[in-house]
């Protein structure tokens, strides 16, 4: 949107008015619209501050943020919509059953929203478009088709059902870190403690004594002179870095490519994302598919719930030769994140007619591959944190006891 001020004439007075409006015609029309007075002059301007702050206050004092829903609240409110819209009850209803239901501020304020448009005559689609950063753009797509097709209590259902199904994968992978990232806090406690409160000891203990302290000794003191007078600055240098790399990384599609890119190449991290990234986007393109989505569309759909901007990116390329008229084998192979057997399995299944059969296997296939890994992530780590743990303690060791040693020494001495 554009800014225009308007001067205009009431009788004797002179007075100005600010439009936002998309050109000068349209700024024209709605200054007619107004009745106010005669037009004097009419001309574009930047932003004013005051509108500038009078949006900002607006965003921060508004429920509905730009972040995503909590998505276990917002399929609850899907389950209940299916319900009664399989119960026959009226969409307006449906809606306003669901605002009072949920205890979700954000979720409140979108439905109220939707159910006010809906009751002005909008399609559930079109009203539901501004918060496709909220509920996502698989809810569009999912609506979508069931307004067209006149299911819709079934597409709510299925979108419900697919989002417990990422949902639950998410919380897989939160438990199976639980317990390496609480030994990592534990480990990283105890090796500040121990650097600040035990070491500093053996410094007065050598002086007095005018024995020189081993080197491992002397590398710990360094680090406990470190933390002591600048711990607050490495903080806060940390915390600007990383709020600059995160705006950074929103802000520069180039950095966000590289990142996710090299994130795919970190031990773990890589393969849990790259397997859990496609069979989500498998899964999601087959049910889909199932629904009765066109393939371009169910594509475009089941792209946009992958998180890894360089795998999305990668991932078009099916969609880009299904418009091209090529075959979806020749976008999964052009992708490069499918195996052979997979693209073998895709391809058999085209050209036999049984696609669907086969999306189900690969579908079937990625699941057991992610839960695999979950399952396996701790014994994977596992090596990680022993030599972390092996290298902690050796360093500890040296640092006090070698001191001792040479204590002893010097006291016989």
């Amino acid at each position: 949107m554009k800014f225009f001020e308007v001067v205009y004439k009431h009788g004797k007075k002179r007075s100005t008015i600010l439009i936002e409006a998309s050109n000068k015609i349209e700024a024209l029309k709605k200054f007619q619209n107004r009745e106010l007075g005669i037009k004097i002059s009419l001309k574009e301007i930047p932003e004013p501050l005051s509108h500038k702050y009078d949006t900002f206050m607006k965003s921060v004092r508004s429920p509905i943020k730009n972040k995503r829903a909590d998505t276990e609240k917002y399929i609850s409110i899907l389950e209940q919509l299916a319900v009664m819209l399989d119960a026959g009850m009226p969409i307006n209803i449906c809606l306003q059953e669901a605002i009072k239901a949920t205890d979700d501020a954000m979720l409140e304020a979108i439905f109220l929203e939707i159910a006010k448009d809906v009751e002005s005559g909008q399609s559930i689609t079109k009203s539901l478009a501004p918060y496709s950063k909220q509920l996502g753009n698989l809810s569009l797509s999912m609506i979508d088709l069931g307004e067209q097709s006149g299911t819709l209590s079934e597409s709510i259902s299925k979108l419900a059902e697919i989002l417990q199904e990422m949902q639950d994968n998410r919380v897989k992978l939160q438990k199976a870190t639980r317990y390496p990232m609480m030994t990592v806090v534990a480990m990283t406690i105890a090796f500040t403690v121990v650097i600040i409160f035990v070491v500093p000891q053996f410094e007065s203990l050598f002086s007095t004594m005018k024995a020189e302290l081993p080197f491992p000794t002397r590398m710990l003191l360094w680090m406990e002179h470190a933390i002591t007078s600048f711990g607050p600055y490495i903080v806060a240098g940390g915390v600007a870095l990383s709020v600059t790399f995160s705006k950074m990384y929103k802000n520069s599609e180039n950095i966000a490519l590289k990142t996710d890119q090299l994130m795919l190449k970190v031990y773990i991290i890589g393969i849990v994302t790259k397997f859990a990234m496609l069979g989500r986007f498998v899964y999601i393109f087959n049910v889909l598919v199932k629904s009765g989505v066109p393939i371009v569309e169910a594509l475009h759909a089941a792209v946009g719930v992958v998180d890894n901007k360089y795998m999305k990116l990668q991932l078009t390329e099916i969609t880009k030769a299904i418009e091209e008229g090529r075959s979806l084998y020749d976008g999964f192979e052009a992708s490069g994140f499918f195996e052979s057997m997979i693209l073998q399995m895709l391809k058999a299944g085209e050209d036999a007619g049984a696609l669907g059969k086969m999306l189900d296997k690969i579908t079937i296939y990625y699941a057991k591959k992610y839960n695999n890994i979950i399952d396996n992530v701790s014994a994977m780590i596992e090596p990680i944190l022993v030599g972390a743990i092996a290298g902690f303690v050796l360093m500890l060791a040296l640092g006090i006891f070698l001191p001792m040693w040479n204590m002893s020494e010097a006291m016989g001495g």
